[in-house]
């Protein structure tokens, strides 16, 4: 791969190798490596564009790598991708997209990731989306992701979009079963004049289901971002959305959070919050020689954190 091809990697997977165990790795439209292990299967999909990765049960402390870049003007793809995790395994799974456009073309990524997790298996699962170049081409990414968890089930989803992408269309939907649970943490920045939309439902349909949606992000210059976080309880369970959002320059940030009950026994909780940042925050790191600029990207790290 080229710098720029390594320089996308290392900002989506944290990657500045070949990873070792399973994983499979995905440039402008096409398989550029992929690796299979005894517990970890990876095979392409035989109907559409994807891949399917089957983890055995009980398998423990492995990790699956499937990073996708583009880093050709021009390419617009979309991916299904579907995850089968067995009874007891814990695994790590790290995604995400990076979009290098140089060009005048759009370049658009379009991931469909569906879960099936089994019976008190546990997954952390890490996408992270990024976009650079100087070109007058568009970068767009549109996640489409869909989350099954059995009994006893735990999936920790932390989605993040770093910057450069210019627009965004984001759909999650989970379900989730008896006394599994689910932590979805995501963070956006949009600055410019990007756009930033995202959905997410999560469905409380099992006996002592837990869920908690934390959304976390930062709008700048012109950009527009619009959310619209919800839970739904249809048992005994207990749910928490929480949104908090900067606002800075002529950007707009509406947040729509909805909790809806549908048994006596469920526990809903929502909160939102948009503000700008603290002048007494500015002044406290600008006394310790941190020019305005400075503070302010201090600020927003530790917030997007």
């Amino acid at each position: 791969m080229n710098e720029i091809e390594k320089n996308l990697l290392a900002e989506i997977a944290d990657l500045h190798e070949i990873p070792e165990g399973a994983y499979s790795i995905r440039k402008d439209g096409k398989t550029a490596g992929r690796n299979s292990t005894a517990d970890i299967q990876i095979v392409s999909k035989e109907d559409r564009d994807g891949i399917e990765i089957h983890i055995a049960p009980n398998t423990k402390k492995q990790s699956v790598h499937i990073p996708v870049i583009l880093a050709e003007s021009g390419i617009q793809e979309t991916v299904y991708n579907e995850f089968f995790i067995g009874e007891n395994a814990d695994v790590v799974i790290i995604a995400g997209c990076g979009i290098h456009n140089c060009g005048n073309q759009k370049s658009s990524h379009s991931g469909v990731h569906t879960f099936y997790l089994g019976k008190n298996a546990r997954v952390k699962y890490v996408e992270k989306h990024y976009g650079e170049g100087d070109g007058t081409g568009s970068r767009v990414m549109n996640p489409q992701t869909n989350v099954y968890l059995e009994e006893g089930a735990s999936m920790e989803m932390d989605m993040s979009q770093i910057r450069g992408i210019d627009a965004t269309n984001r759909d999650t939907k989970i379900h989730v079963g008896d006394r599994a649970e689910v932590i979805l943490t995501e963070r956006l920045l949009t600055d410019g004049t990007q756009s930033a939309e995202s959905r997410v439902d999560i469905f409380l349909d099992g006996e002592d289901s837990s869920a908690r949606i934390l959304s976390r992000s930062v709008g700048q210059d012109e950009s527009v971002q619009t959310f619209f976080p919800c839970m739904t309880g249809n048992a005994k369970c207990f749910g928490h959305v929480q949104c908090d959002s900067i606002i800075m320059g002529n950007a707009k940030i509406s947040s729509i959070p909805a909790i809806r009950a549908n048994s006596v026994d469920a526990q809903l909780v929502h909160e939102a919050a948009i503000g700008k940042i603290a002048g007494d925050q500015l002044l406290k790191l600008m006394t310790l020689g941190l020019t305005e600029e400075e503070a302010e990207e201090h600020i927003l790290n530790g917030f997007l954190k």
